[in-house]
């Protein structure tokens, strides 16, 4: 097994996989233009086995606390998936599968699985968390930084979707719990679609992407300058608290998303 980037094209579409930097999609161009941002924040990074923030790093399993790292004091963040060297078990022109073992600060054994799948118009990402031993609570999901801008100029990107509701977000960036009426951004809020994501990118006159899942979660980050994230989850942040999905020995927790892309 190996941690060189993958490359994969179909097309005029290229995806360059970086398993040795968290399995993260490092670039994803269509047609020579990149539509992912670069730099320090780049690419999209899965996020396993939790998403978003865990209130004060910590979650309960039964009678169970568990104590995760603070990497975004007070809280801990988006999992550790992203920051693992994965290992390459397969991969062809289109298609590659990734793994990763579950270790050390996180308390229980498993397995995550990560395959991505390219044609001429779409890029098809699937998450799996299996278990070694007893089951677990986990959430997984992805967190794609967009550019803002393609090639640096021309009108900025639009983001169009339609959440039955919006995650109140208390001032301590996590749910309240309450559920309110989407509000206008920008945003770094979770919002949820209970027909599944469905959210379009449209760079006016150039290319639109639309993002789908089918999970009711996504949450949608946009204030910042360069990028613009949409990120497809299997439950809001703090999850492992409020909404976990059990990983057992006879039902994996499994996910997908598919950027399905226009040229305009």
């Amino acid at each position: 097994m190996s941690t060189e980037d993958v490359i994969l094209t179909a097309g005029d579409a290229e995806v360059t996989v970086r398993p040795g930097n968290g399995c993260r999609i490092g670039s994803l161009r269509i047609g020579g233009v990149e539509l992912l941002r670069q730099g320090e924040r780049y690419g999209a990074f899965p996020m396993a086995p939790w998403c978003g923030r865990i209130e004060n790093g910590r979650f309960r399993d039964g009678a169970s606390v568990h104590q995760m790292p603070l990497n975004s004091p007070p809280h801990a963040i988006h999992g550790f998936a992203r920051d693992a060297a994965w290992r390459t078990a397969r991969s062809s022109r289109t298609e590659a599968v990734f793994t990763y073992d579950l270790t050390d600060p996180w308390p229980y054994p498993g397995r995550v699985t990560q395959i991505v799948e390219l044609t001429e118009d779409a890029l098809t990402l699937r998450l799996g968390i299996e278990t070694y031993g007893d089951s677990f609570p986990a959430q997984a999901g992805w967190h794609p930084w967009f550019n803002r801008s393609l090639d640096g100029g021309g009108d900025p990107v639009r983001v169009d979707f339609t959440p039955a509701w919006q995650e109140e977000r208390g001032e301590d960036h996590l749910p309240t719990g309450r559920r309110i009426d989407p509000k206008p951004g920008p945003w770094d809020d979770c919002f949820g679609m209970p027909e599944g994501v469905d959210v379009t990118l449209t760079w006016p006159g150039r290319l639109a992407v639309h993002v789908t899942s089918r999970e009711e979660w996504v949450v949608v980050y946009d204030e910042q300058e360069a990028a613009v994230c949409v990120e497809p989850q299997t439950g809001p942040p703090n999850g492992l608290n409020t909404a976990p999905r059990l990983v057992t020995p006879i039902e994996p927790l499994e996910t997908a998303t598919t950027w399905t892309w226009t040229r305009l």
